[in-house]
């Protein structure tokens, strides 16, 4: 176990709060006695799961701190500061010189991160834009406003200027655009329209999964609407934010006995609606390799120009071909 409190070098650090330091946020203290971390990177890691206080794992950075205790921070390998560009092809929607506006396919992660040093959208975007590329803050970088799960696919906009980058960020933090995805469910959502509402946090049993939460998350509210069901067992929705937390629509929709098609997380089980479905629907559908969710329209004012601008694409193939074969047995009865 690393013993020096002042490495910011990978592995597990481990500190022993005073009883002066009793009652201050543990993000705070574990980043003042660390001192070569930020406080932000902290409170990240945090939320990770990657502290633990004797041997208890704690995922809420404002936990007061507590005298005597002892706080281990498991700091992660760092990701390579500049991403390499690599040939990887997407689909633009529509570019010029302040962003691209683009069609992320499913299976593509966004940003290098461990586990992920490349292959992502960030090294794919870095080879599109060519050296010629002015990018965001001190590095030759994307400006990443928002994200889509690497599963998840649908219209994503990514800044080339730090003009871009900033008005886009303001933009997805205020909600202030029109962004909307189709979802795949088991069931029938009843109401047929509505709301979820619901704090999200980390799940306590579960890294990897976000749950709802009494304690501790963030507010979370998440509009639908039925375009289309079948038999009460599947209904394709559209869906709306009115906040952006982790893995949002997944978690609220399967808080209501509706989850996603696919969702390797939050579908544990075979859903009581896939009992009307008959083989072999009922296995392709139970054995899509990814939840079946696709961003198909976002819609926001150029940060340049201040035109409105919207975009919209059809389902992918893996997702309207599993339509076409739930209409098609549909059909045949």
């Amino acid at each position: 176990m690393t013993s020096d409190p002042n490495s910011s070098s990978a592995g597990p650090v481990s500190l022993i709060a005073t009883a002066a330091q009793a009652g201050q946020r543990v993000d705070r203290f574990v980043a003042e006695r660390i001192g070569t971390i930020s406080r932000s990177r902290v409170k990240t890691l945090i939320e990770e799961g990657r502290l633990t206080v004797d041997g208890r794992r704690i995922d809420e950075p404002a936990e007061p701190v507590r005298a005597g205790c002892v706080y281990c921070l498991d700091i992660p390998a760092p990701a390579p500061a500049a991403p390499r560009p690599q040939a990887i092809p997407f689909t633009v929607l529509y570019e010029d010189d302040d962003l691209i506006v683009l069609d992320k396919p499913a299976g593509l992660v966004v940003h290098p991160a461990p586990g992920n040093p490349d292959g992502t959208l960030v090294n794919a975007l870095l080879a599109h834009c060519g050296p010629g590329f002015t990018g965001i803050g001190a590095e030759k970088r994307p400006g990443i406003v928002h994200r889509l799960d690497k599963d998840t696919s649908g219209v994503m906009v990514v800044a080339k200027t730090q003009l871009a980058n900033d008005k886009l960020t303001q933009a997805f933090a205020t909600r202030d655009l029109d962004r909307a995805y189709k979802a795949l469910c088991w069931g029938q959502p009843s109401p047929a329209s509505g709301e979820i509402e619901g704090a999200i946090g980390r799940d306590r049993r579960d890294r990897k999964r976000m749950a709802l939460v009494a304690h501790g998350g963030k507010p979370a509210l998440t509009y639908y609407r039925t375009l289309k069901s079948w038999q009460n067992s599947l209904a394709l929705l559209e869906c709306r934010l009115a906040t952006g937390r982790t893995h949002q629509i997944r978690v609220h929709l399967a808080s209501k006995g509706h989850p996603i098609v696919g969702d390797p997380l939050y579908l544990r089980r075979v859903p009581a609606a896939a009992k009307a479905i008959f083989p072999p629907l009922r296995h392709h559908l139970l054995d899509f390799p990814r939840q079946a969710l696709h961003a198909f329209r976002l819609g926001f004012r150029h940060p340049r120009t201040g035109k409105t601008l919207c975009f919209e694409t059809n389902l992918p193939e893996d997702m309207a071909g599993l339509i076409a074969e739930v209409q098609a047995q549909v059909n045949a009865r």
